[in-house]
């Protein structure tokens, strides 16, 4: 057994969940007429050495997501050789953080490079693709920020790559496979906790100038940022980790975008941007809502609310993932209901297992930290989304 699954079956037990029986051992109400809302106090996880061991570079930092993606590989044993970047700004904070990583003066350097087995990239959204299918042709794997894939054609030459070459082309959905509340919520929807899944529900507000972490830097935002058919739009750019959500927690194989919007409501001065958008979702095991905007304010303390809604016949769950609005400024809280209680749980002890699963699927050549054909159908769907969407103006 890898370090991953017994972290996470131990997490599992001290939290009180061991069988199916959804969640045995906790607290019941008490006598009160109103449910008790309790915490379940959780011990640290122990952290393991990593079990395998590769060598990877960075071909491009545009956004800052580049910082988690590189975490999630170290912690898996990977062990960072060289970078290119193209901006300079971006090159050099990164060089900063990382000084043993070699800099190279092309991306042809690190496609030739044979000791280098995995590419990662944040670089400009619609340049992921192209570069991930020359990262393949030249016997690498591939993990991209998201969006990985911006158009129906780059998702079609991305399908071909992958059937010739064989190799991986991973997207970090980072709100998903790096958010320990929305990977608990995944155990507690295997363990049988709500039932079946009928339906998610996402919120993901975001601030255009971030203030706090890696996700984009507080220095204000790119020109690319701002370009549609460069960033991907809305619903392709911060819908993606959303759709991936609804795929995975539904459990749907097949799905459609049964409707979307967009809007520019605040910023005239960049027309072709989106502010908002919404889409509503029917896949062949479960539905799916989702709300993005660019709209939070200061007075929030993080970049974003994001929340993650999930519907079940026996229950349903919560996750607050950044915070918990004028309770606690932590992130990672998740709600329980179910027939016989209310429960809170404190998921900042889960381990994360998407980089060692990751890492091992270089080492192993399997697909188990991110099912292949899910993240590229997630990826389709918000291309068509944000494609078919109806734009909407509203008055002042």
């Amino acid at each position: 057994m890898n370090y991953q699954s017994r972290g996470r079956r131990d997490f599992l037990k001290s939290a009180g969940i061991g069988s199916v029986a959804m969640m045995a051992g906790l607290p019941a109400f008490g006598g009160g007429a109103q449910p008790i809302l309790e915490d379940a106090v959780l011990p640290p996880q122990q952290d393991e050495a990593p079990k395998n061991h590769i060598k990877f570079s960075v071909c491009g930092m545009s956004h800052d997501h580049i910082y988690g993606m590189v975490g999630a590989v170290q912690r898996g044993g990977g062990e960072l050789v060289s970078v290119w970047g193209g901006e300079e700004d971006k090159l050099a904070a990164f060089t900063k953080r990382f000084p043993n990583a070699k800099v190279v003066k092309t991306q042809d350097e690190i496609l030739n490079d044979p000791s280098t087995q995995l590419v990662l990239s944040s670089q400009i959204a619609s340049e992921r693709a192209p570069l991930g299918i020359h990262v393949m042709k030249h016997g690498k794997d591939y993990l991209s920020d998201k969006p990985g894939i911006t158009t129906l054609e780059q998702l079609s030459e991305v399908r071909k790559t992958i059937a010739e070459t064989k190799r991986i082309y991973a997207i970090m959905y980072s709100e998903r496979l790096e958010v320990k509340a929305a990977v608990y919520a995944g155990e507690l929807i295997k363990q049988g906790a709500i039932g079946k899944v009928i339906q998610t529900i996402n919120i993901a507000p975001h601030q255009i100038t971030q203030k706090h972490g890696d996700a984009g830097g507080g220095t204000g935002r790119p020109d690319w940022f701002w370009n549609p058919e460069q960033y991907g739009g809305i619903l392709c750019d911060i819908g993606s980790h959303q759709v991936d959500q609804f795929l995975y927690y539904t459990g749907s194989k097949q799905a459609e975008v049964a409707e979307s919007q967009i809007a520019n409501v605040r910023h005239p001065d960049h027309p072709k941007f989106q502010d908002f958008g919404d889409m509503v979702l029917r896949g062949d095991r479960g539905l799916g809502y989702v709300r993005l905007d660019w709209f939070t304010p200061d007075g929030l303390g993080t970049w974003g609310d994001g929340r993650l809604f999930i519907l079940g016949t026996d229950g349903y769950i919560e996750a607050r993932k950044y915070t918990d609005v004028a309770v606690k400024k932590q992130g990672n809280n998740l709600f329980v209901v179910d027939s016989k209680q209310a429960r809170y749980i404190d998921c900042n002890n889960m381990p994360l297992p998407f980089g060692p699963d990751f890492v091992a699927d270089i080492v192993n050549r399997t697909h188990v930290a991110q099912d292949q054909e899910q993240c590229l159908l997630a990826a389709e769907l918000v291309i068509k989304a944000q494609k078919n969407a109806k734009l909407v103006t509203l008055k002042d």
